[in-house]
């Protein structure tokens, strides 16, 4: 890396967890490339609101199922803020279904989303990140709970974390780390639709602390793989779930 200023491309980073991941890394000295979907009003107020922080931040519109999304958005990334040191993988879909009723529709959301994009991200990161650079791909700790109802996504979300590892050999000779996060349940709006709050309160009983993580919580485990601290530390999926596994 160079003297100037790092700078970190985090998707889906308009809400949730992703702008929770972008506000700490702006707070952690970093430009922040803030990509959303379809959400332009709070990307964009998550950027004036880094900068009324006195950080540095641009908001990037990509629809990453496309696949000539990443290649765009890195150069836009690189055009607006100079570069990319670190990705962040964070965008992702996540709906609920027996496997027995999970039409096609919504298998090929679930790949298209959460797996060939992330894939085709880190691709084009294994290509521009120069040595230091940082990869950080969100899982999920449903790899491990396997719950039913979770079939497509903890599928995706398995083959995230087979990638890590893979990319970690590839990219280490390059001085690039690689790693994932596993969040637990985490109090957002993705995880919240649709459940009662019998469920959310059981659910909430699964770990030692009683309690949903927030997005806060998920941010500072992302930062520090992000950061030079965690410079030995590459091909890892750390579960920040408060104990559930």
């Amino acid at each position: 890396m160079t003297d100037r200023q790092k700078t970190a491309l985090v998707t889906g980073a308009s809400r949730g967890i992703g702008a929770a991941i972008a506000r700490q890394l702006a707070a952690d000295g970093m430009a922040v490339a803030v990509n959303y979907a379809s959400s332009p009003g709070r990307a964009e107020a998550l950027v004036a609101e880094i900068a009324a922080d006195g950080g540095r931040a641009v908001a990037l519109q990509a629809d990453l199922t496309d696949p000539a999304a990443p290649r765009a958005l890195f150069e836009a990334a690189e055009a607006a803020l100079g570069g990319v040191d670190v990705l962040v993988n964070n965008a992702g879909l996540m709906k609920l279904a027996p496997l027995a009723e999970a039409d096609d529709a919504m298998l090929e959301a679930h790949l298209a989303l959460n797996l060939a994009a992330p894939a085709r991200l880190m691709r084009e990161a294994a290509a521009r990140l120069t040595e230091g650079g940082r990869i950080v791909n969100l899982s999920s700790s449903v790899v491990g709970l396997y719950q039913p109802g979770y079939g497509p996504y903890a599928a995706t979300k398995a083959g995230i974390e087979a990638l890590t590892h893979v990319l970690a050999k590839e990219l280490g000779p390059k001085g690039i780390t690689v790693n994932a996060v596993a969040p637990g349940p985490v109090g957002t709006e993705l995880f919240l639709e649709g459940k009662s709050e019998a469920l959310v309160e059981k659910i909430k009983a699964m770990n030692p602390f009683g309690r949903l993580g927030t997005p806060e919580d998920v941010a500072r485990v992302v930062a520090f793989l992000a950061s030079d601290a965690a410079g030995w530390v590459s091909g890892q999926v750390l579960r920040a779930n408060g104990g559930v596994i």
